[in-house]
């Protein structure tokens, strides 16, 4: 019979192409914990693409609050949140959580990626419609696709196309604004006044996405919406414990109505196993520290100049990034893949990030900050990015001083 399936499939070549060069950047195994320095190969390499912003996931408050939550709940919960896996540990978090980001509740979901899926599946309907910036998260564009609303994408960042493609719409639809609170490969923080305003004057609601925000900005690290001072403006607050929170899971954050109809109605929340204990548990303990030790936002973002200043320096373009994501823009898919196979064999690791991601010619090098990074590992990472920068014939903005 022929087999249409290993047809398809055997089509692609794009993976193969790039091990063949010797070039192939994706699922590295690493031997140890997520930390300033891990090994790879028996090998430490310097870890500088890593999303844990506050370097929290090897505390050791965290690490204890995990084991104590398996020795009393066990590994898992064997359920959904709807039926039998909701812990009075998960209710605890989705208090602490709302309270953290100025909400009158919150709902947990065992990823980030559900948390959109799920709410914007649930909240936009035949006759609503989504506005997303073009460089949203891959989540935001698979939960609109799962959802039967008109999706309108406006260009990112860009207040002008968005109020076009608003003062389009009818003024009884529904229609969500959903953005990124910081933009995960730019490192931009996105222009929630201006977008806020539009959605005042155009009638919408507001989502963020505050993955990458939280622990980085805004009033003790609790996003963009804080940042802003804007909390009261914005309807919907999503975010992610596999960044700053040094866990695994999501939530989503608003007023009591909304939330309800979200816990009522997300099916990645009500036909998914809920998150482990231990997970919810990790996350209590995570915001605890950020709540209490404000010094770890703090050298986030001493590193964070620190390591923009020398990249600056020494001539590589960054773009418009504002935040401890700092992108080296390589532009080219194939040099890109150079470059991060030579920085390993230097002992630095960082992520590659190429086409379809990004055009080939926004390709980059995604430099990320720990609070938990000393200068000494900053000047090391740099001066290795440098070197390969000359082996690879990149060239710079402007040669360095």
């Amino acid at each position: 019979m022929h087999n249409n399936l290993k047809e398809k499939v055997s089509k692609f070549k794009d993976a193969a192409i790039v091990r063949s060069k010797g070039l192939y950047p994706y699922f590295r195994p690493i031997e140890s914990g997520q930390d300033t320095e891990v090994m790879i190969n028996g090998k430490r390499m310097l870890m500088f693409g890593s999303n844990s912003y506050l370097g929290l996931t090897n505390h050791p408050a965290i690490i204890e609050a995990a084991r104590a939550a398996v020795a009393k709940y066990g590994a898992g919960c064997a359920g959904s949140r709807f039926l039998n896996g909701t812990l009075d540990l998960h209710i605890e978090l989705e208090h602490r959580l709302a309270r953290f980001v100025g909400k009158e509740d919150a709902a947990v979901f065992s990823t980030g990626f559900q948390v959109n899926l799920g709410v914007l599946s649930c909240l936009a309907g035949r006759n609503d419609y989504l506005l997303l910036d073009e460089y949203d998260h891959a989540s935001i564009i698979d939960g609109a696709r799962l959802s039967f609303a008109k999706t309108i994408k406006f260009s990112h960042n860009n207040v002008a196309d968005l109020e076009r493609k608003l003062s389009q719409l009818p003024a009884e639809a529904v229609k969500l604004i959903v953005v990124d609170g910081i933009f995960s490969m730019e490192g931009d923080i996105v222009k929630l006044p201006e977008i806020c305003a539009l959605a005042e004057k155009y009638r919408a609601n507001v989502f963020v996405d505050d993955a990458h925000s939280l622990g980085v900005i805004g009033k003790k690290g609790a996003g963009t919406a804080s940042h802003f001072g804007l909390t009261d403006k914005v309807d919907l607050i999503m975010g992610t414990f596999s960044k700053s929170l040094a866990s695994l899971g999501g939530f989503i954050a608003g007023d009591f109505q909304t939330i309800d109809f979200i816990r009522h109605h997300a099916r990645s929340l009500i036909f998914s196993a809920s998150m482990t204990p231990a997970s919810a548990a990790s996350v209590i303990a995570a915001l605890d520290i950020i709540e209490r030790e404000p010094e770890h936002i703090e050298a986030l973002w001493k590193n964070t100049h620190y390591a923009k200043s020398l990249l600056l320096e020494t001539g590589f373009d960054l773009g418009p990034t504002e935040s401890p994501i700092l992108p080296v823009y390589i532009r080219s898919n194939e040099k890109t893949f150079l470059f991060t196979r030579l920085l390993q064999e230097e002992g630095v690791f960082v992520n590659p990030v190429v086409s379809p991601a990004v055009p080939p010619e926004s390709s980059l090098i995604r430099f990320s900050l720990m609070a938990t990074h000393t200068f000494k590992q900053i000047e090391e990472a740099v001066e290795k990015l440098a070197a390969v920068a000359k082996k690879v014939r990149l060239n710079l903005v402007r040669e360095p001083a």
